[in-house]
């Protein structure tokens, strides 16, 4: 089944991702060789690296023209949830959103969650937007407590994405653990490479979606790799949206002292 990625950093030039054209090429063949057909191009975009939809656009012709029929691209971006970025597009700038449609990736910072987040995310969904919460078990805050709020913005519609990476190992224990927490509880909705190079971050997907497929059967992997993400990029809703499973109450436990 054709896998479709929604969340890499394939644009040469413009952030911490692919630092040159050959770089990205090199990252787009790596990927429809492992069996992915639909790249997102997804360029920060926060107070380290600024997001210019026009030459993201112009940087992705170039990559498309260099690839050919290898591989659809789109393009969108990785989403920091910033005061400046959120009244850009409460205004009604779909410069930023996947291929200007209703999807929106959004970032949460590592060190504060804001106190207002389910307001933001309130007003984006009221504006007819679809934020996609990026990676959270990769956040260092929402491990430590962030199963009930991560329900909360499911509930308020908001998908999650996790990374393939962090079900293979690769950003520590405490991701991989969150991972599949989160996806025993049927709270993942998609799953992405956010690739950064050919080298240590890369653009495959096939093993984790063998892991997925052993795990939790081929028509969760294909809603999680294929039908969501394909979704994302028509602009259409998630044909795969479950309840999250109920949440299990702690035992508490009483020892008596002799």
């Amino acid at each position: 089944m054709a896998r479709v990625d929604i969340h890499t950093h394939i644009l040469p030039g413009v952030d911490d991702g692919a630092e040159s054209l050959e770089e990205a090429v090199e990252m787009v063949t790596m990927a429809a060789a492992d069996g992915t057909s639909a790249m997102v191009a997804t360029p920060h975009c926060n107070a380290l690296y600024s997001f210019a939809r026009e030459r993201n656009e112009k940087l992705l012709a170039e990559l498309r023209d260099a690839v050919g029929v290898r591989m659809e691209l789109a393009l969108g971006c990785d989403f920091h949830l910033s005061y400046e970025n959120l009244q850009a597009v409460l205004a009604g700038d779909r410069s930023h959103t996947v291929n200007r449609g209703p999807y929106l990736l959004v970032e949460l910072a590592d060190y504060a969650l804001p106190p207002q987040l389910a307001e933001s995310l309130h007003q984006l969904r009221v504006q007819g937007l679809v934020p996609i919460i990026t990676h959270p078990e990769r956040n260092p805050l929402l491990q430590r407590r962030g199963m009930k709020l991560l329900r909360q913005l499911i509930a308020m519609g908001c998908p999650l994405q996790i990374t393939a990476g962090s079900l293979l190992g690769h950003f520590g224990r405490p991701a991989r653990r969150m991972a599949r927490e989160l996806l025993r509880n049927e709270m993942v909705h998609v799953v992405a490479s956010d690739a950064h190079d050919a080298k240590n971050r890369t653009p495959r997907l096939s093993e984790a979606y063998a892991l997925v497929e052993e795990s939790f059967g081929a028509a969760r992997a294909q809603a999680l790799f294929g039908d969501n993400p394909r979704a994302v990029t028509d602009g259409k809703q998630l044909p795969y949206r479950p309840e999250p499973a109920p949440l299990r109450r702690k035992r508490r436990f009483i020892f008596f002292g002799f």
